[in-house]
């Protein structure tokens, strides 16, 4: 790209920040302080030709909005996913310590499994922030190139290519983080019938022919620890105690907020592939031309 065709964010700031009116013939108050950008230098007649407004339109034509409003969901849900999974799965363990497993052995494949995600986590946030800055910018590579906002700014076959990667890696991503979105629903899935069952201890209180003891939850049913894990289960006033920790509060409301996340990351993908599959169908029609072209 030659220096004489620089953006149009760059001639708007030329413009308006060192003084150079976009009315013929005139010059902003200040634009004395710099002799050598007057309205009667060449290039500076050259760039008002266009205008500052007709600038701005050019580059606002240039955004891709469905990539942007695709890449702050795709952050947020992301960092919502990451963050409160963190937290909450240090809470979990830290419930089945105190109060399903006593025995650290009867849980040490389920601590070192819930170690290993933690990691995976902190994979998962990095990659998705740099993949996202790369698709925005793809999306602002393509978007230039359809509406060919700049005459030497086209799309090749290795361009092409590209795009064509990123829809099918942003459809895997698709597919992948649906699997996410499913399996973050099982820790909210295990907290709620944990919850359900504190509230039914409660309501039975002043029922005096239902004792509340008999009112269990047992983990082990979830396949979590094993079956010979001390004590594995919760009865009655214990387990209404369980639900009155600060740790099952916070865990339980953090699974809610990270399967949250999970779905936001889902629709943010969704519309990723949307974007990316338009633009790759827009570019192949148009390589159809016989034409210069740069990358």
């Amino acid at each position: 790209m030659k220096f004489e065709n620089i953006s149009s964010i760059g001639e708007c700031c030329y413009q308006v920040l060192l003084g150079v009116s976009n009315v013929k013939g005139t010059a902003l108050p200040w634009s004395g302080f710099f002799p050598f950008l007057s309205s009667s230098h060449p290039k500076t007649l050259k760039r008002n030709s266009a205008g500052c407004f007709e600038c701005c339109i050019k580059c606002l034509g240039g955004v891709p909005y469905a990539s942007l409003v695709a890449t702050i969901l795709c952050f947020s849900g992301v960092a919502l996913f990451c963050g409160c999974g963190h937290v909450a799965l240090t809470g979990t363990v830290s419930i089945l310590e105190q109060h399903f497993s006593t025995t650290a052995s009867d849980h040490a494949l389920l601590s070192e499994v819930i170690q290993l995600m933690q990691y995976v986590i902190y994979g998962i946030a990095s990659f998705f922030f740099l993949y996202g800055i790369i698709l925005l910018a793809e999306g602002f590579y393509t978007t230039s190139a359809v509406k060919e906002l700049h005459g030497e700014f086209k799309t090749t076959a290795c361009g092409r290519c590209i795009s064509g990667m990123f829809v099918f890696l942003t459809y895997v991503l698709g597919v992948a983080w649906l699997g996410v979105f499913g399996f973050s629903a099982v820790p909210v899935f295990m907290f709620y019938n944990i919850w359900s069952t504190c509230e039914v201890i409660k309501s039975f209180q002043a029922n005096v022919t239902v004792p509340g003891d008999q009112i269990c939850v047992d983990i082990r049913q979830y396949g979590i620890i094993p079956w010979n894990a001390v004590p594995g289960k919760a009865c009655g006033p214990i387990l209404e105690n369980i639900c009155n920790t600060n740790e099952f509060y916070m865990s339980y409301h953090l699974f809610i907020v990270a399967c949250a996340g999970a779905g936001a990351t889902v629709i943010a993908l969704l519309i990723y592939m949307m974007a990316t599959t338009y633009n790759y169908a827009v570019l192949k029609f148009k390589s159809r031309e016989d034409c210069c072209t740069k990358f």
